[in-house]
């Protein structure tokens, strides 16, 4: 008893998932919007329009760079060359040898003149030398000191800085640029709305489509059953021989096309379905039924006149993507001729170095601080500035010509469009009217077809009538459906 209450309500818990939905057109729009991929896309667009928008108004903000390094040399910069540093190193040598020499010569001259003996000059020279050689080496000394004060020791450098900048005049090109952002984002959202409206449209389409292959299913089982009737009734009066075989044999044949007629809208049916499935984000073989299948009449109740006051160049997308693309081929231009204008930019920064040169040459890290103005001035670039901005303005009267073009082109849909409706309305009227006669014509040939003054080919070109009539009807109530959702979508008012 157990196992059987468990699997009572396992069986009960799997009951939602077998059911059937009925979804009607809200709930497929809904579904669809949410499920197709090119709106997802779409969606990704408005929010990349939108950070580019975030980074052109950066521009008006200054720009911090950070900049560091470090370079290794085989050889140092040197502020003396290798003889200065030779003469340095030995300056008190090179001057005790020159004056000890000039010393030499006045001596020997004084001994030679008979002042002073050879031997007293000779004693007083090499006291000379003992004197000046403490001196030499400290002039030695000294010099090797400048030498290596002089010494730069930029082998291995390092450096870093800081930068500022901040635009004051670019010519226009900030501004430009930031209106070319504004504009990418409303064509973002233009061509966003455009998705949806023609989502939408196709939803339309495929969910009448459906209800009309089920009006047609149903009709389809009511003429096969009108057939299969009268097919009974011919074969009961060919065994009472009212009939003949040939009358059972013609229709036997109207049995047999009503069945295939009857197999092939049950196939459009089912293809239907699994579009419209695929289209609202269902698996292809769930089990839906729309909420108009059972309508005993598709008639709409909207007045198209409500739309007279309607301009499509306010609502399609497709004429304000196209007016939108020659406001960014104005700005584009500003752009090009900007680059050729008088930019100006403050600076300012701080940088820093080791070995520094702030206090002598010094290993050690040091920075000083910098601010300044640049000013780039284009003084001659043979015409490319003039020839850019005239391609620009080209550029600009082709997007315009298209505009008016597109614009003459969707009001000449628009037209079309409320011809259909008018057009749908009326074949719907004649329709119903058709049907009315069918249905008498056919009433008429099963009475006198029961009364024995009909014969069953006139009873079938009846039934035929009244299948065609009928038909005719959905088809009719379908493209008043569809006229309408294509008037709507034509002036850009689909929702």
């Amino acid at each position: 008893m157990k196992k059987i209450i468990i699997l009572s309500a396992f069986l009960f818990s799997m009951l939602p998932l077998s059911a059937q939905q009925t979804l009607s057109l809200d709930s497929c729009r809904a579904m669809a919007l949410r499920n197709n991929k090119q709106l997802s896309v779409s969606k990704l667009k408005q929010e990349a329009a939108l950070n580019v928008r975030k980074a052109a108004r950066t521009h008006y903000l200054p720009k911090v760079d950070a900049l560091g390094g470090y370079e290794y040399f085989s050889k140092e910069i040197s502020l003396l060359n290798n003889g200065l540093k030779s003469d340095l190193s030995n300056l008190g040598t090179n001057a005790a040898t020159s004056v000890g020499s000039k010393v030499g010569n006045v001596l020997k001259g004084l001994a030679d003149g008979g002042i002073i003996s050879p031997q007293t000059a000779k004693e007083l020279g090499a006291v000379f030398a003992k004197l000046v050689e403490p001196l030499a080496g400290a002039a030695d000394a000294l010099g090797q000191d400048v030498v290596d004060a002089f010494r730069t020791d930029t082998r291995n450098i390092w450096a870093g800085s800081i930068m500022v900048r901040q635009p004051l005049y670019m010519g226009g090109a900030i501004k430009a640029s930031n209106r070319m952002a504004d504009i990418a984002e409303e064509m973002a959202a233009t061509e966003y709305e455009g998705s949806i409206q023609g989502t939408l449209a196709t939803i339309d389409e495929s969910y009448w489509l459906v209800v009309s292959l089920k009006e047609k299913q149903k009709l389809a089982k009511s003429f096969r059953d009108l057939v299969q009737k009268l097919d009974d009734d011919v074969h009961k009066m060919i065994k009472e021989g009212i009939a003949t075989r040939a009358d059972g044999l013609k229709v036997d044949v109207k049995v047999n096309e009503a069945d295939m007629a009857l197999t092939m809208v049950d196939d459009g049916y089912a293809l239907a379905k699994m579009l419209l499935c695929q289209l609202i984000g269902l698996p292809l073989d769930s089990e839906i039924t729309l909420a108009d299948e059972n309508n005993e009449s598709l008639l709409l109740s909207e007045n198209t006149q409500a739309y007279d006051g309607i301009e499509p160049a306010e609502n399609r997308s497709e004429l304000k993507l196209l007016q939108s693309a020659i406001d960014l081929s104005k700005e584009g231009t500003k752009l090009v001729r900007a680059a050729y204008m008088p930019h100006l930019f403050l600076t300012g920064g701080y940088m820093i170095s080791n070995p520094n040169v702030f206090n002598g040459f010094q290993n050690k890290f040091s920075g000083v601080w910098n601010v300044g103005v640049t000013l780039q001035v284009p003084l001659w670039n043979w015409f490319e500035g003039a020839y850019r901005v005239r391609a620009g303005k080209v550029a600009t009267a082709i997007a315009q010509i298209e505009m008016a073009d597109a614009e003459e082109k969707i009001n000449l849909q628009v037209a079309q469009s409320r011809f259909k409706v008018d057009e749908a309305s009326k074949r719907l009227e004649m329709s119903i009217k058709n049907l009315a006669n069918a249905e008498e014509n056919l009433r008429c040939a099963n009475v006198g077809f029961r009364e024995g003054v009909m014969e069953s080919t006139e009873v079938m070109a009846a039934q035929t009538a009244w299948q065609a009539a009928q038909a005719a009807k959905i088809d009719a109530e379908i493209d008043v459906k569809l006229s309408h959702v294509n008037l709507k979508k034509a002036l850009g008012i689909l929702r």
